[in-house]
This record gives structure tokens, sequence and C-alpha cells, in this order.
């Protein structure tokens, strides 16, 4: 059947080539069989055959008219004799668009520098030789110099030959691909080819490292006057000027603030800059710009920036490089480390297929790292004297690269050629190829010598082999994860002596205590949740020494929503109780869970979190924000410092403008000393319609306390405020007036996009979930037709009555009045928030019929699963597509697909009113989720149906209650008539929850 299928492929068309359907129709065979028979012959799918034909085509149309529409494209398309929608000629597009324009570039260049500079290009490009006539190595010493990163070799040559003094290049790429590493590799290709002379300067400068503080970034970019700013007590001299005749490297270039841009600009561009705070002098500098970022260029660096480099270097991931090419970085890692130690490593063919199989999202950077914690591990059963050399298994990976490999179901055939067996590598052995100076990821060189001394020392105490293991593998880890998490934040935690003196010895071995608890339970945990958890106890001790209470208003939707965090939380309080000899309330469990929740979802963070702005006069605040920030891991508090005969006005500008740009929604927390101060949060408030509070008399443990609180995801202004010190709270909450003269008439609004209907079943909603607030306050629902009409209804209200929360789909962006999802309705987490606005007790206990609150589906519907107006032609290209978008949020496993397609085998998933519900095995299934296509035009599911609408499950055996709640739905054709009148995912996922409102 190989045979047969191999002659099948080899004489198909081209332009369509056979589907796997196709061939298994041909084959008179299963479809499944015929992907996995494909998988063992690495025979790309259809699409992936089709695609190179597709391109050409693409690319020749796409040159010819740049301004073709994607409809018109996909038409003519067609016409040309391939079968494609709009959708994907839409994707090929934006691919095809950005390799033409970079290869543009690299074309002019290469070609300017063979014309311009002959000689030099055929002394090194062409034959491999420098202008010395020995071979040039500066870019052979990278792997995949031949192979992958061919095209972006030769562009780092072009931009280093070009005349006169070589092309600023822009390097782009994820973490951990070697950015780098290629700059230096450029440098010193440099220096070869005599484009500079021997010993000039190659300067790195990571604009991280002052990102929050773009004065003193730009003094040490481009040095600074004698009392440019205060603290400039002598002149000094930038980078720049140590840079002049070489190279300048700007790693991170994304952090560079917009006026640093400019300044950059014009030294690019005239070869001129001035040092900080002169008026007068004009410098000159003959420097080559040689910048890397990890981040989207057009939104993240000025256009005038980006048009002064025409070099663009766009680094692949390690994902979507060669495995031979993977395996060879692998070798060369375990060749330095075999180096490094002295003794030959032995790696065994399972660890070394998980090392060229696993995910690995840090990419070379992160391999390297994770075989140094593997090589660690083993050298540490070494020394114990039980192996001759150093044997890594895979029980010496870390656990996400074991995990890797149980993702992977069918062997690949391109990495058996390169598991033959272990493979040993002795020092001496392999060839060391040039790294970047600075890797952050690699371990310290004296790890080997501490997991001797301390494998001695646990000895010599009469442990076992085992405890030993694990003890020192324990320690490993956490140092190996400070040096990641040092890597990723660019900042400096500070050292447990030093927080030892600030919360107590005591407290710090209660937090270590606690983080071992959380990581036996959930793994390996971010370092920063052990700062977290011993700024937090010492706080929580401290109220309880004093009989003060520990109130969490999250208390309930923690349980409800975190309850494995909840779980694991009351473990490690249970622990501490033990050590402090305290009773802790139920209310600490609830903030225990909240950082571990956290720091295991950092996504919730960006969410939006209370801005924390320090306020003094003289030079205090940025101090006290500096200490916050560095205990809790964290760059949240901003520090303004007045200087005594300093205009309040002037001050004022400067907060405003801070206030302005720290907001993330949830408004900002003054901290102020005193005096005129404490006014600013209300001009602020009035100038802005940013939400503020002020508190005065703010020492260092004030600061520390509102950032804590402030970094977690659920936290709000009031509430952070009415825990750090009721005694203290200011009077700048800026009130509106026509509240003021309202506040006796307290108001809801409840706001939908399908009309007023679905409003008042909110309405009734809330009533019957808050009986006792009926009589109290006055429920509005509206309906919403178009934006202007949003504002004027709910201006006309505001006018009457005291508006103090808005509930529904959308948010209307009203500076002064609380905003409440749909989401938080049905979840049944809006009711304590409502109770807190309207100043009503928060029970211990809720009396909600969760049947009528809490919706299944609710928690299965996410706007990053939903294409509106889908453009798709086959049934096929439907569940490739949603499947795909399972898979990359990684709600499914890879073999989903396969069980989909199994599926549909069995009979089509078509129900009423012409909906399809494919769906897979639950043992493929790793969090529940559906994904919705909502069709533009019907397409065949089967010979007899068609489709307008695909609802793709990835469920669990315990989802009854999601399909009847979705079952409900389907069945209304009115409300699936509008659905597929909408236009964004945003729309339908708002329609969704508001129709689970209605059938609940």
């Amino acid at each position: 059947m190989k045979d047969r299928l191999i002659q099948l492929i080899k004489s198909e068309d081209k332009k369509n080539p056979y589907t796997d359907d196709q061939l298994a129709g041909i084959l008179g065979t299963r479809r499944d069989e015929v992907t996995i028979l494909r998988g063992e012959l690495g025979i790309p799918d259809s699409r992936e055959r089709k695609k190179p034909y597709l391109v050409n085509a693409l690319k020749e149309l796409i040159s010819q008219n740049p301004k073709i529409s994607d409809r018109e494209l996909t038409r003519v398309i067609n016409q040309k004799g391939f079968n494609v929608s709009r959708f994907i000629i839409s994707q090929l597009r934006k691919e095809i668009v950005g390799n033409m324009s970079m290869q543009n570039v690299s074309r002019i260049v290469a070609g300017a520098a063979d014309t311009t500079n002959h000689e030099n290009v055929e002394k090194t490009s062409g034959h491999g030789k420098t202008n010395n006539g020995m071979p040039s190595r500066a870019f052979e010493r990278i792997i995949g110099f031949d192979g992958s990163l061919k095209p972006q070799i030769q562009q780092a040559k072009a931009a280093i030959l070009y005349p006169p003094h070589g092309l600023h290049t822009l390097i782009l790429g994820p973490t951990g691909v070697g950015k780098s590493n290629l700059a230096e590799a450029m440098y010193n290709f440099a220096l070869e080819a005599g484009k500079l002379p021997q010993g000039a300067p190659f300067i790195i400068f990571n604009c991280a490292d002052y990102a929050e503080n773009p004065q003193l970034l730009l003094s040490q970019l481009f040095g600074h006057a004698k009392g440019a700013y205060t603290g400039a007590d002598t002149a000094k001299e930038g980078l720049v000027e140590k840079a002049n005749g070489g190279i300048l490297f700007l790693d991170e270039v994304h952090r560079l603030p917009p006026e640093g841009q400019e300044l950059l600009y014009y030294l690019m561009d005239k070869g001129k800059f001035r040092r900080l705070g002169e008026t007068e002098t004009i410098r000159s500098a003959s420097v080559m710009i040689i910048a890397a970022t990890t981040e989207d260029i057009e939104s993240s660096l000025l256009l005038t920036f980006r048009r002064r480099i025409p070099m663009i270097i766009e680094l692949p991931p390690l994902s979507a490089r060669p495995l031979s090419e993977r395996f060879n970085i692998i070798k060369e890692f375990f060749g330095k480390e075999t180096d490094r130690i002295g003794t030959s490593i032995k790696v065994t063919q399972e660890a070394l297929r998980a090392l060229l199989l696993y995910d690995c999202p840090g990419n070379i950077g992160q391999l390297r790292s994770d075989i140094q914690v593997a090589c660690a591990r083993g050298f540490l059963t070494y020394v114990g004297g039980q192996q001759q050399v150093i044997e890594i298994d895979l029980i010496d990976l870390p656990i996400h690269a074991r995990r890797g490999l149980l993702k992977i179901q069918n062997r690949n055939p391109e990495a058996e050629i390169f598991l033959k067996g272990d493979f040993i590598v002795s020092p001496g052995q392999m060839e060391t190829r040039v790294m970047p100076k600075e890797d952050l990821y690699i371990l310290p060189q004296e790890i080997y010598q501490y997991i001797e001394e301390k494998y001695q020392e646990l000895q010599e105490q009469g442990l076992s082999q085992e405890v030993i293991n694990r003890v020192i593998g324990g320690e490993l880890e956490i140092r190996f994860q400070q040096l990641v998490k040092q890597f990723e934040t660019n900042r400096q935690l500070l050292g447990k002596q030093e927080l030892i003196g600030i919360v107590g010895k005591k407290v710090v071995d209660m937090a270590e205590q606690m983080v071992k608890i959380a990581e036996k339970k959930l793994g390996k945990m971010d370092n920063h949740l052990f700062y977290c958890l011993a700024i937090h106890l010492s706080a929580t001790l401290e109220r309880l020494q004093h009989n003060k209470p520990i109130i969490n208003p999250q208390l309930e939707k923690v349980k409800n929503e975190y309850r494995l965090e909840y779980k694991v939380a009351k473990e490690m309080v249970e622990a501490v109780e033990k050590t402090a000899d305290y009773k802790m309330p139920e209310d600490e469990i609830g903030f225990v869970a909240m950082y571990l929740r956290t720091i295991t979802h950092p996504v919730d963070v960006k969410k939006g979190r209370v801005g924390v702005v320090v306020l003094t006069h003289g030079h205090v605040a940025q101090g006290m924000a500096e200490v916050a920030n560095r205990l809790l891991g964290v760059n949240h508090a901003v520090g303004i410092e007045m200087s005594l005969d300093e205009k309040p006005e002037s001050a004022l500008q400067k907060a405003m403008e801070v206030v302005r740009k720290i907001d993330e929604g949830k408004g900002v927390l003054l901290l102020v000393d005193m005096g005129s101060l404490i006014t600013f949060g209300e001009i602020i408030t009035q100038k802005t319609g940013i939400q503020t509070k002020t508190v005065g008399r703010v020492d260092t443990i004030m600061v520390l306390e509102a950032v804590r609180r402030a970094i977690l995801p659920d936290t709000n202004l009031d509430e952070i405020v009415a825990n750090i010190d009721k005694d203290k709270v200011g009077l700048g909450r800026y009130v509106p007036f026509d509240v003021i003269q309202n506040k006796d008439k307290k108001t809801i609004i409840t706001l939908c996009i399908t009309g007023e209907g679905t409003a008042v079943k909110i309405k009734t909603l809330i009533e019957k979930m808050m009986p006792e607030i009926q009589g109290m306050i006055d429920i509005t629902p509206i309906g919403v037709l178009s934006s202007e009409d949003i504002t004027g209804k709910i201006k006309k209200i505001k006018a009457e009555k005291n508006v103090v929360a808005i509930v529904g789909t959308i948010d209307p962006k009203d500076p002064h009045i609380t905003f409440i999802s749909i989401e938080e309705i049905i979840k049944g987490s809006a009711i304590d928030k409502i109770r807190r606005i309207l100043e009503l007790p928060i029970p211990a206990g809720k009396n909600i019929d969760n049947k009528i609150v809490i919706s299944p589906l609710a928690q299965v519907i996410f706007e990053d699963l939903i294409i509106p107006q889908a453009d798709f032609m086959t049934k096929n290209e439907v569940l490739d597509e949603l499947a795909g978008l399972l898979i990359q949020g990684n709600y499914v496993a890879q073999n989903f697909l396969l069980d989909l397609y199994k599926r549909e085998v069995m009979g089509p998933t078509v129900i009423e009113n012409s909906i399809a519900i494919p769906h897979g095995s639950v043992e493929n299934v790793i969090k529940p989720a559906i994904a919705i296509a909502i069709l533009k035009s019907p397409i065949k599911w089967s010979a007899e149906k068609e489709v307008d609408i695909v609802c793709m499950l990835a469920l669990k055996e315990d989802s009854r209650d999601i399909f009847k709640s979705l079952y409900k739905i389907i069945k209304n054709k009115d409300f699936l008539s509008k659905l597929s009148q909408l236009d964004t995912s945003k729309e339908i996922k708002q329609a969704l929850l508001e129709k689970i409102i209605t059938v609940n």
C-alpha cells in the first residue's frame, strides 16, 4: 500500500493534490490509516503539497498588481486551476508580502555590495576568504549557517560589506533564537573582512536594564554634561562615543523610549549627537548600529527610526529549523558541558529523543539551560561514585521536557535517523562554537563544585542517596529558576538576607515551607511567589498580633473558580499555623490562593491592575518605590520627587503624565507625604477622568503593602485603600457634580446589544439574586442601537439619577461608573461587587440559585476560538482550522484532529438547523472548550446535508450540562439567523452570553 500511495501522490494534480479522504477512497481504506501511513513516509498533507505551487502563482500575481484585493486574487487563482478559499489566500498573502519585502532589501544590498565593493565580496562571500587570504570562520561557527540560516547569514554579510561603513541592522526573533550570537558573529566577520580594524570596539547594551529610567538610559547611551540632572557631578561619555569606529549592539531596542529613538535616528542619519545637557556642542561618531527585538516593530518602534534601518534580519524559532540542526545544537551543548566538567557524558536514546522533539518555547537558550540542568543532575549521581561517566537519562531532564515527550503520539521518521542508540561525548571531542559573551541562561561555572561540596556535606549527615538527590535536585531547580527569571525580567530581586532584615528569619522560613508545598502540588513555582508570600505573611501575622480582622472580599470567587489553588493554599496555611502558633482565618487561605493563581496564570495579571505612584518632597519617593519593586520582583510602583523649591504646578503636571501612562483601567493610588500633594488626586481625576485615591503620611511599609495588593489581578482601588491604613485616607477621589446632586437615588443600568428584552432579563436576574435590594435602588434596562445611542441614553439617565454601576455586554467607558461584565453575572462573581458598590454587607454564604446564575456553557466559550464570517469552502478546511485553534490554545492534544476525522468516518455530525458538532475523544481534551465557525456560505458536510454553523466540541465526560445549554441555543432559528449577521468574534461571544441568560 505504501508503494501505491507514493505513486498516487507522484501522479496527482499539483494544483489540487489528493486529500487523505480522496486517497482513502482510491485505496479502499480508512482515512486515518492514510494519515498514519503518510506520516510514516514523511509526506506532507495536501495543503502543504499544494503550497509551493500556490505560493509561486500568488507571487506572480502580487508582483504584477500589489494592490489586488483578496477577493479578486482568489478569483484569478481559482481560474488558474486551484481550488482554495479566500481565507487561505489572505493568510498566504501576508506571509508572501513579508518575505518578498525582506528578500528585495537583501537583493538590493547584496547587488550594491557586488558592484561597489566587488573585490571584498569575492574575498569573503564568494570564496569564503577574508582580504588577508584566510578562510572566514565568523559565521561558520553558527549551526545552520549553510542550512536554514543561510538567507539570514547572506543578509548579515551584505550588511557588513555594504560601502562605505555597512548598513544599520535590526535582528528580529523570539527569545533565545540567537540574536546576540548573530550580532557578535557580524562583528567578527567585519574584523575578518577588514571592514573594521583589529581592536575596533564592539559595545553591547541592553535597553531593558534602564527602561524604567529614561533619563539614565539616554545618559548611558549618549553621555551627559556636568549638571545635566541631579547627581550628574561630572561630565561622562556615553556608549556611542565608546563605540566610535566600531559596532554598537542594542538588545531589546523596543525598550528605548521615543526620545531615545529620535536621538539614535539623528545619529544614524547625520553621524551627530549631543550629550544630555549640552546645548551648543555637537559631537560626531561613526558607529554601525545593530539592534535586536522580540517585539512587533510596527507597534514598538517609531517609523522615523525604522526607516533608518534598511537591513532587517528575522531569525526563525527553533521549532521551524530542521531536526538535523537541532541535533547538532544538542551535541554542541553537551560538548561544552563535558569540557567544563572534564568528564565524559553519556546521553541515553530516550533522553535524546525528548530533547529533539519536546516543545521548547525559549528556543536555543532554553534548550541549553535544560541540557545544563540535566548535566547537573547527572553529575550529582556521578559524584556519588555509582558510575564511571555522567549518564543523562530521561529522568534527569526538566519535567517540561519529559512531559513534552509524552505528547508525541507517533514516532517522527526524521528523528529516528539520529536515534541510533546512546551517544557519548568526551572532553575535547566537540568543536567549540562562539556563544554570546553574556548568556544569562548559563548556570554559574561553580555549580558543579557546589554539587560536590553539598553532596559530601549531606553524606556526612548520614542521608541516603535518594534523599541527597532530592535535596540537591530541588536546590538546583531553585537556582536555575532564579537565573531564568533574571533573564526574563532584567530586574534584580533583593537577596534573602536583605529580606530577613525586613520581615525576619521566621517569616522567611515559613514562606519557604509554603512554597515547597505549592511546588509539590502544582509543580515548579516562579521565584516571585516566595517574596510575595514573605511580605504577605509578615503583614498577616502583625494584624493577628494586634487582633485586627483579615477580610478577603474575593473569598467566594476564589473558592468557586480557583478550586485547585484553594485546596493547595489550605495545606500551605495549615503548615504555617503549626509554626506560627496562630489560627489563620479562611480569608487568609483565599489570599494565598490568589497568589498561587497569579503566579501560575501570569496572563491574569495583565488584565488590569491598580497603578501605584509614590509622591514626596525631597529624595525619598524613588527609593521607597525601588525597594517595593525589587522586593516583590515587579516594576509596578513609580516614584516622583518634588524638590523643596519646585512649584506645585510643575509637580502636578509630572504626576498627571505618570498617572495617564500607568493607568490600566482600574485607577491609580497616590501615596504622598504631606502638604499640597494631598490634593493632587482630586485635580488629576477632574482633568483626566482617571479614578484616583490619595493616602497621606507614606512610608516604605505602606508602599510595600500597596504594591503587594495592587499586583493581584482581582484587587480594586477601594479594597487597597481600605486595607493599607484607614486613618490615612485623603480626600483625593473626584466625585462628579451630578452624582453629588442625586446621591440619594442609586441606579444600576443593564445594557445589552441584542435589545432591551435581554437587558430586562438581566434586571430580573439581579433582583432574584439579591432580593434585599428591591425598593432600595432602581434598575434601568436599555437596549443598544449605536454608540451614539448608548452615550445619549446613559447621559440622560445620569442627569436624573445617581448611576453607580452598568451591567451588560459592552463597556461604555464612563470613567465615573463601575462596569460589570455579563460574564461576571453568569459566573455569579458580580454579586459581591454590586454589594460593595451599594455599601451592603457581604454575607458568609451566598443565597444564589446556581442553576440560574452559573451556566456551564459560559465556561467554554472563548473569543479566540470563534471565526466570524468564515470563508471556508470544504469540510476539511473547517475541521483543520478549528482544531488548529484548539491545539494552539492548548485546549486539546495534537491527536484530537485525528479523532475528529475518525468520528466523521463513522457518520456526519450534523444536527438540526444546519449545524455541525464535530467532536473528538475525551482522552485528548486537556481543558474543555468549544470552537465556533459562523460560515459565510453553506458548505457540504455530507452527500445530503449542508451546514451554516460549526461548533467543534472539546468536552470531558462530565459535560452533559454544557451540551444541554448549547442545544437550547441551537434550536432557536431566529437567534442563529441573528448570529450569522455579526461581524466580529467579540459580538458573537457577547450575543451567546446574553442568550445563555435568556435560556436559563
